[in-house]
């Protein structure tokens, strides 16, 4: 089986919010084996650009654990403070 991971490209509208959504997020990551990889700001663009400043990565153990925790109540229910607290695109890797 391969593992999965989500990266989200992040710019924080509130840090308030964010400081917040951040904090309830791990528990809805615990039931499905996921695991913060890492988090980051952006320092250069190398190559290209991006307009968000900073990042995440989790990691999965599967695609399913991916798409089950992204639809869960849980999560879904942290949907609408994201929002309001960053501008977020999610992405999801297959390895």
């Amino acid at each position: 089986m391969s593992s999965a991971y989500v990266v989200g490209q992040i710019t924080v509208k509130d840090p308030e919010q964010w400081a917040e959504y951040r904090s309830q997020v791990p528990a809805t990551l615990a039931p499905w084996g996921a695991e913060l990889t890492f988090r980051g700001k952006k320092v250069a663009a190398l190559a290209g650009d991006t307009p968000y400043s900073d990042i995440v990565v989790i990691g999965f153990p599967s695609v399913e654990a991916v798409k089950g925790w992204f639809s869960s109540a849980a999560y879904q229910a942290l949907i609408p403070l994201r929002e309001r607290a960053a501008e977020m695109t999610l992405l999801c890797y297959e390895t």
